[in-house]
């Protein structure tokens, strides 16, 4: 059983910065990207960031990019997202998810709540 939780979120100030971190569990993966979507309530989610199992690629959203930055962590199956130059436009709920190469399964995180305040 795979299960992911994220961490970090809060209410920040426009202008400030935030670090969310997600942990993946109970599966048994070689190879499997990770990532960063958000949505509003009802709404579909909107990607974000991803990065490969190597940590070498990396891609993300116009929305986002020059401002967050997605990284592995040191524990496996760990992903960080670095937000920084909030904006309000960011508030959403963020949420992880892990992609595996075997057979392009998906799966997701129960989010964490991002506010950003003007």
């Amino acid at each position: 059983q795979v299960h992911l939780v994220e961490s970090g979120g809060g209410l920040v100030q426009a202008g400030g910065s935030l670090r969310l971190s997600c942990t993946a569990s109970g599966h048994t993966f070689s190879s499997y990207a990770m990532g960063w979507f958000r949505q509003a309530p009802g709404n579909e989610p909107e990607f974000v960031a991803a990065i490969t199992w190597s940590g070498s690629f990396t891609s993300y959203a116009d929305a986002v990019k020059g401002r967050f930055t997605i990284s592995r962590g040191v524990a496996a199956s760990t992903v960080n997202l670095q937000m920084t130059r909030l904006k309000p436009e960011d508030t959403a709920r963020y949420v992880c998810k892990l992609t595996a190469d075997t057979d392009d399964s998906d799966y997701w995180g129960q989010g964490t709540q991002v506010t950003v305040s003007s």
